[in-house]
């Protein structure tokens, strides 16, 4: 497969959902520096595709780019609008903070991103896994059960810290 011929397979899987109305709403919220959450989620997808390509890996890539392309469909500025739950009144402090520190938006928003993504698509079971498992091991209850999972882990890390260091 040529590169034009794999960059037409690519848009052919992702427009699937990139187009959609409901994911066009990504780009009113900015993930990391100037860097939109659609676009953020663009360059994952993107970047999952060719390591399945560069390693072989034969990953089921409609999967692969649907899971890497809704990974962070939580829809919500988590720089202004992120609530996060209070504990009891009643608990001691330390475990006050804990409650509050596993409530930030890097431990709750793939929950989030899949409850949102399994409302308003047509998801398989590891789709949502994916989604579910992308934080990985800060969620380290939810570990990636795949290689597309694994590679839309390490895509999102490689992709985050090039826009958080290099494109600001």
């Amino acid at each position: 497969m040529t590169k034009v011929e794999r960059e037409k397979h690519f848009k052919l899987l992702v427009d699937e959902i990139a187009k959609d109305a409901r994911s066009q709403q990504m780009k009113k919220y900015i993930q990391h520096g100037r860097i939109t959450t659609f676009d953020h989620c663009m360059r994952v997808a993107r970047l999952s595709y060719a390591l399945d390509r560069a390693f072989r890996l034969r990953s089921s890539e409609r999967e692969l780019i649907r899971g890497a392309f809704l990974h962070d469909y939580f829809l919500y500025d988590w720089h202004k609008d992120f609530v996060i739950k209070k504990a009891p009144k009643n608990w001691i402090l330390p475990f006050r903070l804990v409650h509050k520190f596993f409530h930030l938006h890097g431990f709750t928003h793939p929950q989030s991103a899949m409850e949102n993504a399994l409302r308003d698509f047509d998801l398989t079971d590891k789709e949502a896994q994916i989604i579910r498992s992308h934080m990985w091991p800060l969620t380290f209850l939810h570990p990636p059960k795949s290689r597309e999972a694994i590679l839309v882990c390490a895509a999102d890390k490689i992709v985050s810290l090039q826009e958080t260091v290099a494109m600001r």
